[in-house]
């Protein structure tokens, strides 16, 4: 018998649409929380004091606790009740945000923003598995799963809009307060619009497989991190190293439990394994084109802070806009093939990068890689959570989650280290005459340091160092460029069989 003759999946009602709105309510602020703070970080030095490293800490301990709590957190929805763990989180969230808002310290808002961190990972998981609870159609799904992926991007986009506002007519604790009223709107209509699922055959969670995770995406997030920041030292390797160690034996432990935490039949499943892969690389070239994008914006273009980030909307709004539409081009064209050709298009833009020496050149290029990948995040997420079994959505949608945090980060580490190789190998012998030794070694490590080396100059040795580091940096976009353009390119090929076959087999 073949999948034709079951019967069709029961559609969507009305509750469940205006459940989704409130979803993605949640999820829009969720993700707002992650760059409202940039602007408010001036007048929060000011009001605080905090040093460097209390700075540091403040901006990253956020997305540190949301990537290590978020498999902790779908398991937990999975074991206990999505629609409770949601809940409990969004109450958490809340007075964490209060917490923050009114922080008097560095070291108290520190830990507020830790709180807020590990009261967020209840939200991706949560809202993703119940998705995939409340649209059982799989058209409805993709479309249901689109708008979700598209909050993310318009909290992303509002996010420092929305902070920049609230900071000039009240002060910098507001960028919290303002999801305190959304979280409580969450609490009330959550119970009358979201259904509750939890496994039947749940057992007690594993305490020492929850330590495991947690530590083992947090050593190689922050290892990542540092190597962004700083390069990759010592500290950073030992961090990813023992990050990767604490993760083998996460893994093994679970082949031998007979309830684990992370069920490891799910990376049996092909289309699982491709669209997990797929969506973790996905999102390491995005990331990594939007960063270095921004560097030359700023660092080659010239353009001022604000001018760099109107530059850099047409591709977080492409992004944004074309997202909802997934479900259209499925229908249309099958998902193979739309998954395939939003690979092969995000290539074409990285080829584009390559080749881009000029400002709309470049814009373009981003706006092209942004509207290939909107189609694969998708997809890429609805396949990885409706290939698992209903009763472990949860933890499927955390390691989805998990898999495009990590590669986020990665992402903006690894190209941007292989951009500073291609970089400091360019500016080898550049000439550096008049400079102090500090400023000439600046210059060469950094296309940053030949700006600053040359501010406030314009003799002619000055501007030949300037142009030399500005096409030293081109070069470096092009080696990035073109290894996106060859990764994307097999990726699709890959992704497109394996799909393909998967489809196949299901019609018999």
């Amino acid at each position: 018998m073949t999948r034709e003759t079951d019967p069709a999946p029961p559609r969507a009602t009305r509750r469940e649409w205006i459940g989704l709105a409130t979803l993605s309510l949640a999820c829009m602020l969720y993700s707002m929380d992650l760059t409202v703070l940039n602007l408010a970080l001036p007048e929060l030095a000011r009001t605080l004091r905090p040093t460097a490293s209390q700075l540091l800490w403040i901006v990253d301990i956020y997305g540190f606790m949301v990537a290590g709590f978020l498999i902790i957190m779908g398991s937990l929805g999975d074991r206990f009740g999505r629609r409770r763990v949601l809940l409990i989180g969004a109450a958490a969230f809340g007075l964490a945000s209060a917490f923050a808002a009114f922080a008097e310290t560095a070291e108290t808002l520190i830990v507020a923003r830790a709180l807020l961190g590990i009261a967020g990972a209840t939200i991706g998981p949560s809202t993703l598995s119940l998705i995939s609870s409340m649209f059982r159609d799989p058209g409805e799904r993709t479309f249901a799963i689109s708008l979700w992926i598209m909050s993310f991007s318009v909290g992303a986009i509002i996010g420092p809009v929305a902070g920049g506002v609230l900071i000039e007519a009240f002060w910098w604790g507001a960028v919290f307060l303002a999801c305190v009223p959304i979280m409580l709107a969450l609490l009330v209509l959550g119970p009358l619009l979201l259904p509750e699922y939890r496994d039947p055959l749940a057992r007690p969670i594993d305490a020492r497989s929850a330590l495991l995770s947690l530590a083992a995406v947090l050593a190689v997030i922050s290892g990542v991190k540092r190597i962004s920041a700083y390069g990759a030292d010592a500290w950073a390797v030992a961090a990813i190293a023992a990050g990767l160690a604490l993760g083998a034996v996460f893994f093994r432990r679970q082949r031998r439990l007979a309830n684990p935490f992370v069920d490891m039949a799910l990376f049996a499943r092909p289309v699982f394994a491709v669209s997990i892969a797929t969506n973790a690389l996905a999102v390491f070239f995005l990331f990594g084109a939007f960063v270095l994008t921004a560097q030359y914006l700023q660092l080659v273009a010239g353009l001022t802070p604000l001018e760099a980030g109107l530059w850099s909307l047409p591709g977080a709004l492409a992004f944004a806009a074309v997202s909802p539409f997934t479900a259209a081009l499925v229908r249309r064209f099958s998902a193979h093939r739309v998954m395939a050709g939003g690979l092969a298009g995000s290539g074409a833009g990285f080829a584009m990068l390559a080749v881009s020496t000029t400002l709309p050149e470049v814009v373009l290029a981003n706006t092209v890689i942004a509207l290939g990948i909107t189609p694969v995040a998708t997809l890429t997420t609805g396949f990885i959570v409706g290939s698992a079994p209903v009763a472990k959505a949860g933890v499927a949608s955390a390691l989805s989650e998990t898999a495009a945090e990590l590669g986020g980060a990665l992402g903006i580490a690894l190209l941007g280290s292989l951009m500073t190789f291609v970089y400091v190998a360019a500016m080898a012998d550049a000439a550096t005459p008049g400079l102090a030794p500090e400023a000439a070694a600046a210059a060469r490590a950094t296309l940053a340091g030949a700006v600053d080396a040359a501010a406030g100059r314009v003799d002619a040795d000055a501007l030949a160092l300037l142009a030399t580091a500005r096409s030293s940096f081109l070069d470096a976009l092009t080696a990035v460029g073109a290894l996106g353009a060859a990764t994307l390119g097999l990726l699709a090929v890959q992704a497109r069989r394996t799909l393909k076959h998967a489809a196949l087999a299901e019609h018999g």
